[in-house]
């Protein structure tokens, strides 16, 4: 069976990065977007993160600019942005597409492992939101308008 753990992906400064690193921790991965109206919750993510990396918890941001053009800017740029706005300190990866031909595999995954509303794969609009178990295997979809604290009880019981 596929695990996430069998992926890699380029982080925000470009290095290229094992998904094997977050083995044994449970895992939310959000495509994000800096100039959406879903922008806000990475406030909500960065307090998940700060509060459950303790007990073994990571969030993971994969930059998108697929909807809407909600992420123009570069790696620097989204960088700034998340560090200066809401002070992220949870891993930030390179822009990636998460639909279509040049979808990542890491995506093609996600969404083959947990389809959206009425089956479907493809994602709908930024901060899709994955949750990922400690084994690695995807547990659960959620949609943009799942707020990140509404999924923290989700959380916990991987932890």
């Amino acid at each position: 069976m596929t695990t996430i753990y069998e992926f890699s992906a380029k982080d925000i400064d470009g290095r290229e990065r094992t998904l094997a690193d977050y083995k044994g921790k449970a895992v939310l991965v959000v495509n994000t977007a800096s100039k959406c109206g879903f922008t806000p919750q990475y406030a909500g993510l960065e307090a998940l993160h700060r509060k459950l990396a303790p007990k073994g918890f990571a969030v993971l941001g994969f930059p998108c600019d697929q909807f809407g053009h909600q992420e123009p800017g570069d790696e620097a740029e989204i960088r700034n942005f998340c560090s200066l706005e809401y002070d992220v300190s949870f891993p930030m990866f390179a822009k990636v597409e998460v639909n279509g031909g040049d979808a990542h595999p890491l995506y093609r995954h996600l969404k083959k492992e947990a389809k959206g509303v009425l089956g479907t794969e493809a994602i709908k609009w930024n901060f899709t939101k994955f949750l990922i178990d400690r084994n690695g295997n995807v547990v659960r979809r959620y949609a943009p308008t799942d707020k990140p604290e509404s999924i923290e009880a989700d959380i916990a019981k991987l932890l």
